[in-house]
């Protein structure tokens, strides 16, 4: 059914469903959050007493005017309606990106009010929609007040602190940790069966086979070396995800110049990709693992060209 055609019971009973539903995602939220971000979590624990509070006014009204009896009507039954997410897909949400959707959420709540508002005639339900309309844009204003206190007391530089830590856990560290093996341990075969063979794309076979089977081989060590239960590291199949996706990647890059042709150009450009892979990790160490950027670019170009060094002298022996 389209939203024009709900009459004045339909348009509070899909109100009290969607009221309810916004409660249930905003403690979600507050409960996906609560051990690592606290702050945050009280404020959707403070949304979610609001929301509950909305819905209790719809329901007195609903049986003051219609009875006891609320009929089962929700977002996707309304064409045109407002649209939630299952709250379960939104448990990996960063405290940031969670409170940015709860501001969307209460501006279609607040614009689904002034909407149903303008199609009732009774007074009563009207006055309450129109009520529930300025809460709604009060509590945009309210969440950002909640904000900047948290932000003078300092909890949400708490939290920033917990959510850099929690990121590079979870993908900073497989992720590096794929990269580097990519990028360094498929140097020795790749250069080696170029130098013994001269052949580019037997070249590029052998890097392509080397790329894919150590990020088979780093994925499945990731995922099961730790399960993230005990040290917050996260789910195991993301973190063997991205650390497989990255070794491969690392491989892949100079692997793919042994599509040219030429036997010395595509040399040539796999040791400039060499060169900034390495850039890129010392980077990435210096940026997320505050290891100085001299001892990063040291030990990563150092364990790189011995690895280059061993696959040149077996390739050319």
């Amino acid at each position: 059914m389209h939203f024009r055609d709900l009459s004045e019971s339909q348009i509070v009973a899909l109100a009290i469903t969607a009221e309810e539903e916004d409660s249930r995602i905003y403690r979600d939220f507050a409960e996906s959050l609560r051990a690592d971000f606290p702050a945050t979590a009280e404020l959707f624990t403070k949304m979610a007493r609001e929301e509950d509070g909305h819905r209790h006014r719809l329901i007195e009204v609903y049986r003051q005017r219609f009875g006891e009896h609320i009929p089962l009507i929700r977002r996707q039954d309304v064409k045109g309606f407002i649209m939630r997410r299952s709250s379960w897909f939104k448990g990996a949400l960063a405290p940031g990106r969670a409170r940015e959707e709860a501001a969307l959420m209460e501006i279609e709540a607040r614009r689904f009010y002034e909407a149903a508002a303008q199609r009732t005639s009774d007074a009563g339900i009207r006055q309450l929609l129109d009520d529930l309309a300025q809460e709604e844009q009060r509590h945009e204003a309210t969440a950002e007040e909640i904000t900047d206190a948290q932000t003078k007391s300092g909890a949400l530089t708490h939290e920033r602190e917990v959510a850099r830590r929690v990121f590079v856990l979870r993908f900073v560290q497989p992720g590096l940790a794929g990269l580097m093996d990519g990028s360094v341990s498929t140097l020795a075969p790749l250069f080696a069966a170029a130098f013994a063979t001269g052949n580019t794309l037997a070249t590029f076979k052998v890097g392509l086979a080397a790329s894919i089977g150590a990020g088979i081989s780093m994925g499945f060590a990731e995922a099961l070396s730790d399960d993230g239960k005990l040290s917050g590291r996260g789910a195991p199949w993301l973190r063997g995800a991205v650390c497989g996706l990255m070794t491969t990647l690392g491989g892949l890059g100079h692997t793919m110049p042994y599509l040219i042709r030429d036997f010395h150009l595509a040399t040539t450009v796999a040791l400039v990709v060499v060169a900034a892979e390495l850039a890129v990790i010392a980077w990435i160490r210096r940026r997320y693992m505050d290891t100085p950027l001299l001892s990063a670019v040291f030990q990563v170009v150092v364990g790189g060209v011995l690895v280059f060094l061993a696959g040149w002298l077996i390739g050319a022996s």
